[in-house]
């Protein structure tokens, strides 16, 4: 005879749903798989407790829920994943990017700054452009960018 204390099928089905509600409030956190084993085992403890302690099928039950759960998180993550596209980490690939001054750009030195996107990279011109203007990324020199101001028009 199987002796079952509530408060561990309780116990079991309050995390599992603490792991839900975590992995909703914080997605990627792969909590699905935890959530979904301990709640199919708190039910199963509860409502079924010789099938989940005393035979095979229990286990296999709360094996099949955690295979479940994991396909299922695939196609959850590429819901809430944010599209975005890849960092550059060169140069040449920020051409036709449009960027903001941060520290003005003296002729043909690399004192100026740019950011573009989250990065801050060095910049140079033709011209002086003062902090705060916008302008486009002509080329990418190394480690380096050449820039216009945003009004100029586009020379390739």
């Amino acid at each position: 005879m199987v002796v079952v204390d509530p408060v561990i099928g309780v116990a079991l089905l309050v995390v599992g749903l603490i792991l839900f509600a975590l992995e909703f409030a914080h997605p990627g956190a792969l909590l699905f798989i935890p959530g979904t084993i301990l709640l199919l085992g708190g039910f199963l403890y509860l409502f079924l407790p010789t099938t989940l302690l005393d035979s095979p099928i229990g286990p296999i039950v709360v094996l099949v829920g955690a295979v479940v759960a994991g396909v299922m998180e695939i196609p959850y993550y590429q819901w809430v994943a944010p599209i975005h596209k890849p960092m550059t980490t060169t140069s040449a690939g920020l051409q036709g990017e449009t960027a903001m001054v941060t520290v003005p750009i003296v002729p043909n030195t690399l004192k100026g700054k740019v950011r573009v996107r989250s990065e801050i990279w060095s910049a140079s011109s033709s011209a002086p452009i003062p902090a705060g203007t916008p302008v486009r990324i002509v080329r990418g020199e190394g480690v380096s960018v050449w820039v216009e101001p945003l009004d100029k028009a586009p020379t390739n």
